[in-house]
């Protein structure tokens, strides 16, 4: 997390957020009030924290990663703009923190595969359609960009992970690199390099993060490196 995300920690008095996440954070963050919940309760969270700040208190709703990708943001942005219009006189100060996200922490235990343009697109199919994410899929490979593929894989849904790779396999040569890292920077981290016509030989879960790289991304003994462009002056 970012040196403000823990300042924001230390002076709020509720924590509110998904309970795998909270346990990474009560032994760093003891005295705190925390408010957990499950998956697929997202909305509860935002209006259990919104609802505290109505009695004056400072609350932290948290996400991993970054707030504003794939996280909590969004959801409490959308429900403070409802209730101000609703409610006019009351008054709700937010303040989005920005974090690390999965695929920038993946990336740096990788080396530099990020160095040039790349997209992020979620295998999860809960909130967003398959058609709509095999479109994502077939741009991005298309498009020569470096992909991040996360949440791609779970124990009842398997398959959107091999379809994610036939689809970039069309466009793509099998060679290309293929960096899969789990629990990026939480303490029990697992990379593996990797191919694309070899990367499903390997373990993959919904802690997985997966780099795949473009036309540009080379292997470097352990390190995976995505050619910017750069040139040495004189050369």
């Amino acid at each position: 997390m970012t040196g403000r995300a823990r300042e924001v920690l230390d002076e709020c008095e509720v924590i509110v957020g998904y309970r795998t996440y909270l346990r990474l954070l009560s032994n760093a963050f003891p005295g705190k009030e925390f408010r957990e919940s499950g998956m697929r309760s997202e909305i509860k969270r935002c209006e259990e924290a919104v609802r505290e700040t109505f009695f004056g208190r400072r609350v932290a709703l948290i996400s991993s990663g970054d707030a504003g990708v794939y996280g909590m943001a969004g959801p409490a942005l959308e429900m403070i703009h409802d209730l101000q219009r609703d409610y006019p006189r009351s008054k709700i100060y937010l303040e989005v923190v920005p974090g690390v996200t999965a695929g920038q922490a993946a990336a740096s235990l990788l080396g530099a595969p990020l160095m040039n343009d790349y997209a992020v697109i979620s295998l999860s199919d809960l909130l967003t359609d398959w058609e709509t994410i095999q479109k994502r899929l077939h741009a991005a490979a298309l498009g020569d960009f470096v992909i991040v593929l996360i949440n791609p894989k779970s124990k009842g849904r398997t398959e959107q992970i091999v379809e994610a790779r036939k689809i970039i396999r069309e466009s793509r040569s099998g060679d290309v690199p293929v960096g899969l890292v789990r629990s990026a920077l939480r303490g029990e981290s697992r990379i593996v390099i990797a191919d694309l016509d070899h990367m499903l030989d390997h373990e993959i879960d919904m802690l997985t993060t997966v780099i795949i790289g473009n036309s540009d991304t080379k292997k470097f003994g352990e390190v995976l490196v995505t050619s910017r462009g750069y040139r040495t002056e004189g050369r």
